[in-house]
């Protein structure tokens, strides 16, 4: 290896996009990652579980926003719009990433091992909105409707903001997924 370089983390994360990309998720070793980055296997491994963490490291992060949304949100609007908001109010997190955010969703959508993992990540988030949304006193099962309604906002609107430039902010795109689910179920 060259002389130390900083920001190890955003190189690793640069170059296992760079080589899913090329060569596929699976093709794709933490090894060749590392040699790309320019680090060893073990500086990999001081920030990553595996190569998929790559991809799904800031999981956590997302999930201590929506719910610390939903805990502080004010005791007015439906269970439905205090999720759907706590999605849009955490989006700071990742308008900043627009490209990240659709090299990741190339990578998950071409590995069908990669999509069932952002399947149960966005499960667990959903639990975890459920969870926050009792502990403000809402009731099953609308606890867990809206909170996975307010999931399939946020995807709705994560895709829709990552495939159009022309979407506005992921913030616009979740409030108008959360507009349209409200037109199409009679409820706004």
């Amino acid at each position: 290896m060259g002389r130390w370089e900083p920001d190890a983390r955003g190189r690793l994360v640069g170059a296992a996009l760079e080589l899913y990309a090329e060569r596929g998720f699976d093709q794709t070793t933490v090894a060749d990652i590392a040699t790309r980055a320019g680090v060893t296997e073990r500086t990999f491994f001081r920030y990553f579980v595996d190569k998929r963490e790559v991809l799904f490291d800031g999981a956590h992060t997302l999930e201590t926003a929506v719910v610390g949304g939903i805990t502080s949100a004010a005791q007015r609007g439906t269970p439905l719009d205090v999720v759907a908001e706590a999605f849009a109010g955490a989006t700071s997190l990742l308008e900043e990433r627009r490209d990240f955010a659709r090299q990741r969703a190339a990578v998950i959508a071409a590995t069908p091992g990669l999509h069932e993992r952002e399947l149960l990540k966005l499960a667990g988030l959903g639990a975890a909105a459920a969870d926050a949304l009792r502990g403000r006193g809402v009731p099953d099962p609308a606890a867990g409707l809206a909170a996975e309604a307010g999931v399939a906002v946020f995807r709705i609107g994560f895709e829709r903001w990552i495939g159009d430039a022309a979407a506005g902010t992921l913030a616009a795109c979740i409030r108008s997924a959360l507009a349209e689910l409200k037109a199409l179920t009679g409820g706004g």
